[in-house]
């Protein structure tokens, strides 16, 4: 098993230094759901909720999350983005929405923390806009797919 590398030799956190590594195109692809009442599934797939699209807002909001995740995840570097995008596929035997992300750069550092944060931001934004009418939504299976790049290469999901 590979060492946690956001630790020094001492215990302390702090970030990694990519300075030194190759700059590589790099992809990450990243899933999750969210789960919702039939009526609320209606209102979104319909797109008569009061609040508009929500599937386009929150398309919006994954995109700026991805771009904004060093602001939030306190050890991860600022990076370039070179692509970002979600889909979004409506499951109504489940009345589920699951989003997935792919997020690309070239640089010495991996966009997994960006595609992950856009799932999730994303799918908060969904519950977001529909809580008035479904406060029991229940988001997850979120999880990374896939990333290449880098010198780990490729790397799936089970």
């Amino acid at each position: 098993m590979n060492k946690l590398t956001h630790f020094d030799s001492s215990g302390q956190a702090h970030m990694v230094n990519v300075g030194d590594k190759p700059h590589t195109h790099r992809i990450a692809i990243a899933v999750g759901k969210i789960t919702m009442l039939p009526e609320t599934f209606s209102m979104v797939q319909v797109g008569t909720h009061k609040k508009g699209d929500v599937l386009g807002i929150a398309r919006i909001a994954g995109i700026q999350a991805a771009k904004r995740t060093s602001d939030l995840i306190p050890l991860c570097h600022p990076l370039a983005l070179t692509h970002v995008s979600l889909e979004f596929q409506l499951n109504k035997a489940e009345n589920s929405i699951a989003c997935q992300v792919r997020a690309e750069t070239t640089g010495p550092t991996g966009v997994e923390m960006e595609a992950l944060t856009a799932v999730q931001v994303a799918l908060l934004t969904i519950y977001d806009m529909c809580k008035a009418v479904d406060r029991g939504m229940v988001m997850g299976d979120i999880k990374l797919l896939e990333k290449s790049g880098g010198k780990s290469g490729e790397w799936k999901s089970a």
